[in-house]
């Protein structure tokens, strides 16, 4: 059964998983790794979801203001055990809910064109591609999307 709890970004299963994911973006961004985590810090992030399985952290995902009417989906991810199960989905969803309760009308993303299962997932969730916004102008490797959600 999956389980999701909101918290913060001192939430030590959100750090745990946030080191998985860095992990991973390393490897699959290679000399890139670095201008992308600049922009991937988790202090001071007010809103974070947790997604737990059998009471094991295994998902993760977070929302920071971007401007008055949007918040921007971050650190988005799922441990290679739990993948295939929904737990994303559950997950953005659940940050999806959270971004209209706190009155925002949209959410954008970033993710890079090294994370195709990304780009689908966020396909299948109803995002649509956009210009990339941001720190993420030119930049060759990025993916920018947005979803209404009224």
């Amino acid at each position: 059964m999956i389980t999701l709890k909101r918290t913060d970004s001192t939430d030590q299963d959100f750090i745990f998983l946030v080191k998985k994911l860095d992990a991973d973006l390393a490897i699959r961004d290679g000399d890139d790794h670095t201008f992308y985590s600049q922009f991937n810090k988790v202090d001071k992030i007010k809103h974070t979801v947790v997604a737990f399985e059998n009471d094991q952290p295994v998902g993760c995902g977070a929302i920071k203001e971007y401007d008055q009417n949007t918040m921007e989906v971050k650190r988005m991810y799922t441990s290679p055990e739990g993948r295939g199960k929904g737990i994303a989905s559950s997950v953005l969803s659940e940050l999806e809910k959270w971004t209209s309760e706190l009155s925002y009308k949209k959410c954008v993303l970033e993710t890079g064109k090294r994370q195709p299962e990304a780009i689908s997932f966020y396909k299948k969730n109803h995002y649509q591609i956009i210009p990339n916004y941001g720190q993420y102008i030119g930049i060759e490797n990025s993916v920018c999307f947005e979803k209404n959600l009224i």
